[in-house]
């Protein structure tokens, strides 16, 4: 599950009319406003070009170092995106693809739209992912269910046709074959022309699927192939599943014009997975060896990654509980295996995967652990380990390892646990850490494999995302995209209204920190105002952070309202004392927390105690509900989006890992449903949900909605046809926030507001963060 917060929060930087917030280095200032203010819309909130500017994805360095390529929308269509390249010596940039020009426009297969939404870019059109040869002189570019290789001189050639493409394409190692899933199948093709592609596994049909990833993979453990091919091109190893034992969910995708229904292989929380084999073949699919994964089935295939000589492979075999997670080194040959080691869980905690992790060269082994009870780097080599990074901070992921100066590149939160920054450690000298990016920003990082420079994206408080290439010490070499708001960039005429963020923090019952983040429009002295009060609450999403998170916040704020969000104890680069607070007990701490904010707000003099209404999507739809039913009166109203109310209807692997097998502890999953406590709620509810969900079902929705009206309990509710977990899009998105809005501006902002107080002077500030 992932936080579909919809482009909200746009942060900013300092306000005297609110309390203090921590001193930082303050990233560029906002350049100097436009001479005439524009008046920020829905309509030109969601519509074209991006409020954003320029957002490239998937920008990656050639394997020359000649060129960067990247995804970059187009102005008139901003979920449209086509192959862009940027010459790193003189800056000169190209299309490398237009999708337009290409494309087919065809209608992908239903297994490509599924995996679309585990990879969250549902809404997204043209092409969407690519892969460089080895050699750097042609690319492999999927588009519209079909796969074209593109040259450096913009010439494309078609490799499928008619839609017959598939899942997963890639470029094998040495840039001879590429592969991909066709029917369930993998395929393998050569790169020469004349070249047919060939089955090299035959039994993939019904409910047996070769070469993908299965539904919890893709949606809960961040991995999504189910084939890997070793680095010497000798072997591939290809995942097989069977969806056999898994419930059929009868799955109605209410559209438009009609229905469709689907019977999905859905694992709801207690019941059968799918059946996982892990296989070992040549690359015509001769010699197939099965890799023994040990005697207990019911486990989760984590992670798969050849050793760099392809002498073997290692193997992440998780348990169905997540409590412990084994590092096994398979014989390719053979398909026997060694463990090497194994992560367990604290007594009530649970394991995160990560891709956080690097086999070297020379047999040792870079690894991110929490057995310190924060995500650190250790080095395992010869069987003992050597922990590289230290302290009441959070390694977040692993960006690149120079072998050759034993150099690591990686992201975290030690400074700010509000900004991410890049930095470097020496795998000679451990926990010496050098921060190699500049503070009040937040960023995400990228390497070549020689680790030979950095591709960084950063966006601030004032500044939406810029990306740009560095050297190794972090020194900028050359704008990528450097997305100045300035004459020309599409936010820029809306300076003028643009409100600054204040960052503060505050205590939950346990003396936990808490972060907050609130945007609020000019005060005028004795006025109190209403609150858009934003949550998540669930685990895995940070939402206050020092980045560009979007207009509408800003929007929100031209429209008369507060924008405020908390992040609770539960979330994550907090360390795993604080996020395990939620275990076996989703609805508790969360609400009570969310609580503490509410409570806070209360205490401002130019914020209004009667008119503070929440909103939340997915978890923070769970959380609306739950808000509610849990804390009448509080809230003026609630927006719900997409909840899970029963989480017996949500996946294993996520479900799981928080509140275990619901056969096993239904006390537990009963306290924390959202639908037998329907009758509580006592103030206004919108609940929203899209018909066509194959993430957090309908269901969801209509056994809260049914609750409801059994129990004569008012409320509100939108559903949106054809619409999946995201809804939004051309119209729709504007829909939906004017429908939310609406809601809004009827039960909370048309309540009268108090009599100004003569007293204008506002509390103390809180205490300044850490």
């Amino acid at each position: 599950m992932r936080a579909w917060l919809l482009g909200l929060a746009l942060a900013s930087s300092g306000s005297a009319a609110m309390a203090a917030d921590q001193e930082t280095p303050a990233p560029a200032p906002v350049p100097v406003v436009a001479e005439q203010p524009a008046t920020l819309t829905l309509a030109r909130v969601f519509g074209n070009p991006d409020l954003s500017g320029v957002q490239p994805r998937a920008v990656r360095l050639s394997p020359d170092g000649r060129l960067v390529t990247m995804l970059r929308a187009r102005a008139d269509e901003k979920e449209r995106f086509d192959l862009w390249a940027v010459d790193t010596a003189t800056g000169a940039e190209r299309m490398l693809v237009d999708s337009r020009a290409i494309g087919s426009g065809a209608e992908l297969s239903e297994a490509e739209k599924m995996q679309r939404e585990r990879s969250r870019i549902g809404g997204s059109r043209g092409i969407v992912s690519y892969d460089w040869s080895p050699d750097g002189r042609s690319i492999l570019v999927p588009l519209d269910g079909d796969l074209y290789m593109a040259t450096l001189d913009g010439q494309t050639t078609r490799l499928t046709q008619g839609g017959s493409g598939g899942l997963n394409p890639v470029i094998s190692p040495r840039g001879t074959t590429i592969s991909f899933v066709r029917d369930q199948n993998l395929y393998v093709q050569p790169v020469k022309a004349g070249g047919a592609a060939k089955a090299i596994t035959t039994d993939g049909a019904g409910t047996v699927h070769w070469g993908e990833a299965e539904f919890v993979a893709q949606e809960e453990m961040d991995r999504r192939t189910g084939y890997w091919w070793s680095p010497d091109e000798r072997y591939i190893a290809v995942e097989r599943f069977d969806e056999a034992p898994v419930k059929v969910a009868v799955r109605a995708a209410i559209g438009a014009t009609g229905t469709r229904v689907y019977e999905q292989r859905y694992p709801a929380a207690g019941t059968p997975n799918v059946l996982v084999e892990l296989y070992v073949m040549k690359p015509d699919g001769s010699g197939a060896v099965k890799v023994n994964l040990g005697t207990e089935r019911d486990i989760y295939l984590a992670r798969v990654d050849w050793l760099p000589d392809g002498s073997a492979l290692l193997v992440q075999r998780e348990s169905r509980d997540q409590h412990r997670l084994d590092m096994l080194r398979v014989d390719p040959a053979t398909g026997r295996a060694t463990p090497l080691f194994s992560e367990k869980a604290g007594q009530r905690s649970w394991l995160n995967l990560s891709d956080a992790y690097r086999p070297l060269g020379d047999g040792s082994l870079i690894w991110r652990s929490e057995r310190s009870g924060f995500g650190h780097l250790y080095r395992f080599a010869a069987g003992k380990w050597t922990q590289l990074t230290r302290g009441d901070w959070v390694v977040s992921d692993l960006v690149g390892v120079d072998e050759k100066r034993g150099r690591i590149f990686f992201t975290a939160n030690k400074d700010d646990v509000l900004e991410q920054h890049v930095y470097a450690v020496d795998i000679a000298k451990p926990n010496q850490v050098t921060r190699l990016t500049e503070r009040g920003y937040t960023y995400t990082a990228a390497m070549d494999g020689a680790a030979s420079r950095l591709i960084l994206s950063r966006s601030g408080p004032a500044q939406p995302a810029q990306t740009y290439l560095a050297d190794v010490e972090g020194k900028r070499l050359a704008w990528l995209n450097e997305n100045a708001v300035v004459p020309g960039h599409p936010y820029f005429p809306y300076l003028p209204s643009h409100q600054p963020t204040k960052f503060g923090t505050l205590k939950a019952a346990d003396g936990s920190v808490l972060h907050w983040e609130m945007i609020a429009p000019p005060l005028e002295p004795g006025k109190r105002y209403p609150v858009f009060f934003q949550h998540y609450g669930g685990p895995g999403s940070q939402t206050v952070t020092r980045g560009w998170q979007g207009a509408l916040p800003q929007f929100l704020v031209d429209q008369g309202w507060i924008f405020f969000q908390i992040d609770n104890r539960g979330s994550p680069h907090r360390g795993k004392a604080f996020e395990d607070q939620i275990y076996h007990a989703m609805g508790t701490v969360e609400v009570a927390d969310q609580l503490a904010g509410a409570e806070y707000l209360k205490t401002l003099s130019f914020v209004d105690p009667t008119r503070i209404a929440t909103y939340g999507w997915s978890y923070g739809g769970y959380m609306s509900v739950k808000m509610l039913e849990k804390t009448p009166g509080v809230y003026a109203a609630a927006v719900a989006g997409a909840p899970v109310t029963e989480w017996q209807l949500y996946d294993t692997h996520y479900t799981e890992r928080y509140m275990g097998d619901p056969r096993l502890d239904p006390a537990g999953y009963a306290a924390s449903n959202a639908v037998s406590d329907a009758a509580k709620i006592r103030d206004p509810l919108l609940l929203i949900h899209g018909m066509a969900d194959d993430n957090v079902f309908l269901d969801n929705s209509t056994a809260l909605a049914a609750e409801l009206q059994r129990t004569a309990t008012p409320f509100e509710m939108m559903f949106y046809p054809g619409q999946t977990h995201r809804v939004g899009g051309a119209g729709i998105s504007e829909h939906l926030w004017g429908t939310i809005l609406n809601f809004l501006d009827r039960t909370v902002k048309s309540r009268p507001e108090p009599v100004p107080v003569a007293d204008t002077a506002l509390p103390p500030p809180p205490t300044p963060e850490n």
